[in-house]
């Protein structure tokens, strides 16, 4: 798990995880990677009876980073992945494991999501492409992008890292994350590769997990929607043609357009929030991101030039 500044919701997770293990016949062990907090999290985790070990960052890092190295850290066959601000509901935890111990050839396994009112949120879709993208604008998005449907098992494209149990043979066999991504898109790229590789990514209803998706919520730090479009853009240039990506890039920000201008009736909707992402998703080199929001909290922990600590 790795937790950044969120001291109640790591509680949680590791409350959800330690009443997973009781349930458990096989070994487990807990790593929480501390990204930097300085919110008393480090002594959460340390005194949680759930945990095995914490990783305390002494400088903040990004997530595709953490991520692998909580994976090249760990022993198990098995890696789950969590965010702190998600909690594992019973039997989760067996569901995941026995979608991937039956299925040699799966390289991830998603769970299934839900917001803390119990109502289903998205966590498997389609890749990103330019028709993807088309579908989105067309409003077409819940029916041939979402992938997270059904009550069986199923391969799809790619699943959110919220809640994934990774393969980690399959993890270091395609170098595990790419650090280029901070923060979003990371899992999209993980999952692109391990598929490139000849693995395929399940997503398994029976597991279920709470998540409180901060990019969902009313107020959204413009950073976050920097970093998100940011690293959409990355994908497509990655994996696609230029072309694709800026196909990508006006469609999406049309349907973001369409948002803002249906938020100034809707009630509870935030059309500034909606136009910001319509200004990043066009200029993703623009403004500054979660990374250089961490650079600037890095900058802040180094001491002032010329000091001398003597303890």
């Amino acid at each position: 798990m790795v937790n950044t500044e969120q001291r109640g919701l790591l509680r949680y997770c590791l409350d959800s995880i330690a009443r997973e293990r009781a349930t458990l016949d096989f070994e487990t062990e807990v790593l929480v990677l501390d990204n930097a907090s300085q919110d008393g999290s480090v002594e959460v985790a340390s005194r949680h009876p759930a945990t095995t070990e914490v990783i305390a960052l002494p400088e903040r890092q990004g997530k595709a980073a953490n991520d692998s190295l909580l994976l090249q850290r760990a022993r198990g066959r098995f890696c789950m992945l969590l965010n702190e601000d998600s909690e594992l509901e019973p039997g989760a935890a067996v569901a995941l494991y026995g979608a991937l111990e039956h299925d040699d050839q799966a390289g991830a396994a998603g769970a299934m999501l839900v917001r803390p009112d119990g109502e289903q949120q998205p966590s498997a879709w389609r890749f990103p492409s330019a028709w993807t993208a088309l579908l989105s604008a067309l409003w077409l998005h819940k029916r041939f992008v979402v992938q997270s449907r059904g009550e069986v098992v199923r391969p799809v494209d790619w699943v959110q890292s919220a809640a994934m149990l990774v393969r980690r043979s399959a993890a270091e066999e395609i170098g595990f994350f790419d650090t280029d991504f901070f923060v979003y898109s990371d899992e999209v790229d993980f999952c692109k590769r391990l598929q490139d590789a000849g693995h395929h990514v399940l997503y398994v209803p029976e597991a279920r997990a709470v998540h409180h998706e901060q990019l969902q919520t009313g107020s959204v730090p413009s950073r976050r929607i920097v970093e998100f479009s940011r690293n959409r853009d990355r994908y497509m240039r990655k994996h696609h043609t230029w072309l694709s990506a800026y196909t990508v890039r006006f469609l999406t920000a049309w349907t973001y357009l369409v948002r803002a201008l249906g938020a100034l009736v809707l009630p509870n909707h935030n059309p500034k929030r909606y136009l910001k992402h319509v200004s990043a998703t066009l200029f993703p080199s623009r403004g500054e991101g979660l990374r250089e929001g961490a650079d600037e909290f890095n900058r802040r922990l180094e001491p002032p030039v010329g000091r001398v600590d003597f303890d």
